[in-house]
């Protein structure tokens, strides 16, 4: 059994693009010359990797069991790259996290910074996405770790609890929701809102909300960050939906008013999750625990 590196790498550029001209194209060779090596690929492994149409090239359940080993091998590779540049660099370890804007903003953050000043050697890579997306990256490798609100029915991945929080709804004091202790959506959309950056997990959880309500956001501003936005709902732009535990000590209480939102998703519970497979260096099993025996952060499972 004879092929090389390059072999593997020219077959999943041609299953990405599912035609063998492109796949050549993006490795830099004549599709002659892919065809030539993908054949010696297939005698190689004893089957045909490759269903040929009209529509194009679609794999056998062979080609489909080679695509996930061959995305595993190049991913090792390109850790082995890393983790030795890193230790020429000094950086002793990589962590690779995506979590949502919540999660992020209102506990992981904190815990991130003693984190880095306990683990000098440790570099943490932080991706923001939507909740819902994140348990199937971090099971295609995208992420070592993820954390996300809502349930998840993704398979091949170890779940923790990791926090409990609450979506609310904030106000200016003289806005006329403001002496109101609770809210339903669909009636604080009549209003205006300040909203976090339209590609925030926040905001595309607010929008998509707002549409099974058949309304629209009605966003005056998208701001930065959740300081910018609760300054911005504090001088009376608007109203916002905000993460409970974002508020901390930002704002006094004389600045806005917090309602409750009367909706059974507004209770967040947060869950971090890992792949069942991974075979973790240490330092990413200390990062984890580290996460999720945050006092802060175990209080709320505690309180919840």
């Amino acid at each position: 059994m004879r092929y090389e590196l390059s072999d593997l790498r020219l077959f999943l550029e041609i299953a990405q693009a599912r035609n063998l001209t492109a796949g050549a194209a993006a490795v830099f060779i004549s599709p002659s010359a892919a065809s030539y090596r993908l054949k010696n690929l297939e005698q190689a492994l004893g089957t045909a990797l490759f269903e040929r149409s009209s529509r194009g090239m679609d794999l056998t359940p062979a080609g489909e069991a080679v695509r996930v080993h061959a995305r595993e091998l190049f991913e090792g590779i390109e850790r082995m790259q890393g983790d030795v540049s890193r230790f020429i660099s000094g950086v002793k370890g990589h962590v690779r996290l995506i979590a949502n804007s919540s999660s992020l903003n209102g506990f992981v953050t904190p815990t991130l910074g003693r984190f880095l000043v306990a683990y000098p050697g440790i570099d943490v890579e932080i991706d923001e996405r939507q909740s819902e997306t994140i348990p199937a990256a971090v099971l295609a490798r995208e992420a070592d770790v993820g954390i996300f609100a809502g349930p998840s029915q993704v398979e091949g991945l170890i779940t923790h609890p990791y926090a409990v929080d609450r979506l609310v709804i904030v106000a200016p004091r003289d806005h006329v929701l403001a002496a109101q202790a609770s809210v339903s959506l669909g009636a604080a959309l009549d209003f205006d809102f300040v909203c976090m950056a339209r590609a925030s997990s926040n905001f595309l959880f607010l929008r998509d909300s707002a549409q099974r309500l058949g309304k629209a956001v009605r966003a005056r501003l998208h701001g930065h960050s959740f300081d910018a936005v609760l300054a911005l709902v504090a001088a009376g732009v608007g109203l916002a939906l905000v993460p409970r535990s974002v508020l901390g000590n930002r704002l006094q209480p004389a600045q806005l008013a917090v309602i409750e939102l009367d909706e059974p998703w507004a209770l967040r519970r947060l869950s971090l999750v890992v792949r069942r497979d991974a075979r973790f260096p240490a330092f990413i099993t200390e990062f984890v625990n580290f996460l999720l025996e945050d006092p802060q952060v175990a209080m709320t499972r505690a309180t919840a």
